[in-house]
């Protein structure tokens, strides 16, 4: 049933995947099937009413880029817990193919996977999403799923998409750096500028005009930039105007609190420089 699917998508093949989908603001499905854990996995019980969520979905099972992403994933789990979040990985294999990889992920990466990874060997989810690259293909002749990411509201909604193609791993700092952001707008009401971090300035959003800007943020709250446009006017409303992150100003919050003592501290999974070749197994520099 699977094969003669995919024949009829390689006709639309790319209109397909944009069609198909889901985006932000959309309720994104609820999974349920296996995981490497358990038979009977739903995702709406694994996340709950009150926690975000993020799904990353990967190529296929013993892939090399894959397994350093899922090594890189565990290995900020810890980050992603102090923030309320809980991550689930998704693959087009089978529960025992997956729990075959996570012992070789361990090997290369240290990391011992304890989070779910969805099982979906026969793309049922996958084409729910529209996930695939048409132009890859595996030993079957299946396409398989791009490196999609999908940051979840906890009411089940799309915060944030992002897409990577399958010869590029993913940047787990990048994704821990956009769901603090998405956190500090929900949370806070902020927003945030190019290249922010945990610890620069937000800026206070462009619907807020200065008189509500002062009553949430006080009167001496934000800064605002010296801008061409606004010189000699007088405005209800300066368009560029930053504030301190609040999780620095937030006292009242132990969350905050924890969270503010974690920046500039993390530090997630990184290849070696050079690895140790296995017995019987040609390096790089034997070949030399």
């Amino acid at each position: 049933v699977v094969a003669p699917l995919f024949a009829i998508m390689d006709s639309f093949s790319s209109n397909y995947l944009r069609w198909m989908s889901p985006t932000i603001g959309d309720t994104f499905p609820d999974l349920q099937g296996e995981t490497q854990h358990t038979d009977a996995f739903s995702l709406y019980d694994y996340l709950g009413n009150k926690s975000w969520g993020i799904v990353f979905m990967h190529p296929g099972d013993f892939t090399p880029v894959c397994t350093t992403e899922l090594g890189a994933a565990q290995s900020l789990k810890a980050e992603f817990y102090a923030r309320n979040t809980k991550i689930c990985g998704f693959s087009c294999d089978d529960a025992s193919r997956h729990r075959a990889w996570v012992a070789d992920i361990e090997a290369a990466t240290g990391q011992r996977l304890d989070f779910p990874l969805f099982c979906d060997p026969d793309r049922e989810h996958a084409i729910e999403l529209g996930v695939f690259d048409p132009q890859l293909k595996d030993d079957a002749g299946l396409p398989q799923t791009v490196r999609s990411v999908f940051i979840l509201n906890p009411d089940k909604t799309i915060a944030l998409t992002m897409t990577y193609p399958s010869c590029v791993g993913r940047n787990f700092d990048e994704i821990l750096r956009v769901l603090d952001a998405l956190q500090r707008a929900s949370n806070f009401g902020v927003n945030t500028p190019a290249n922010w971090q945990p610890g620069d300035k937000t800026i206070v959003p462009d619907n807020m005009n200065d008189e509500q800007a002062e009553e949430k943020f006080g009167k001496n709250g934000f800064i605002t930039a010296d801008l061409p446009s606004e010189r000699g006017k007088v405005t209800e409303k300066h368009y560029l105007r930053y504030t301190d992150d609040p999780i620095l100003t937030d006292t009242n919050s132990k969350q905050s609190s924890k969270l503010a003592a974690r920046i500039g501290k993390i530090k997630s999974w990184r290849p070696p420089k050079s690895f140790l070749p296995v017995a019987g197994a040609l390096s790089l520099s034997s070949m030399r």
